[in-house]
């Protein structure tokens, strides 16, 4: 993460929008980040400013009428300390950006949080995000949450970790998506060849 500067699935988590919003929104030129490119790879980034106009529109902005919504895009990220703003768009309206501010500050400081309790180390699970200090993949513990365990049964099979470690494990791959396509077992929605009973003597 370059110094306030965000991907899209870290501007998602943060701002609390789907991605496929989020990338919509920078394809329709809503909002317009940084590239930056290492090696041949080139990546979209995002300002601080860019993550509040996307917790507006997460906040209902998205209705109103697509010239407002780049007025507001504009003023936010050109002003990024303005409290609120006043728009036309038929009739006047009063934008609360101060609140919306505060939320992306505090989801900020989440996302540092998650990001030193995980550590990604070749020599530990082949560079699977894990929690510091375990060998235990935040993703597993995110699926588990997913699936329905409850964070008592997590801590039970999983005393090695506290309650922080467990909540933040949804954030944290939201904010940073597994990369590659999901394992796939080749046997998966086929039916079985045979059913072999065995009787007990």
């Amino acid at each position: 993460m370059s110094e306030d500067r965000y991907t899209p699935a870290q501007a998602s988590a943060v701002a609390r929008l789907p991605l496929k919003t989020v990338h919509k929104l920078i394809d329709s030129r809503l909002i317009r980040p940084q590239r930056a490119s290492r090696g041949k790879a080139s990546q979209r980034l995002l300002s601080r400013g860019q993550l509040v106009y996307l917790r507006l529109e997460a906040e209902g902005v998205r209705l109103l009428p697509m010239a407002v919504r780049r007025e507001v895009a504009r003023t936010v990220e050109s002003q990024p300390d303005v409290d609120a703003m006043r728009v036309t768009g038929g009739k006047a309206l009063v934008i609360e950006v101060r609140s919306a501010r505060r939320a992306v500050d505090k989801e900020l400081a989440q996302l540092r949080k998650v990001q030193r309790m995980v550590v990604s180390d070749p020599e530990i699970m082949r560079g699977t995000p894990v929690f510091r200090g375990t060998r235990i993949p935040v993703d597993l513990v995110a699926d588990m949450l997913a699936q329905g365990a409850s964070e008592e049964e997590i801590l039970e099979g999983y005393p090695a970790l506290g309650s922080d470690q467990v909540n933040a494990a949804p954030f944290y791959l939201k904010a940073f998506p597994r990369r590659g396509r999901p394992v796939r077992l080749p046997w998966a929605g086929q039916e079985p060849i045979g059913v072999t009973e065995f009787k007990r003597k």
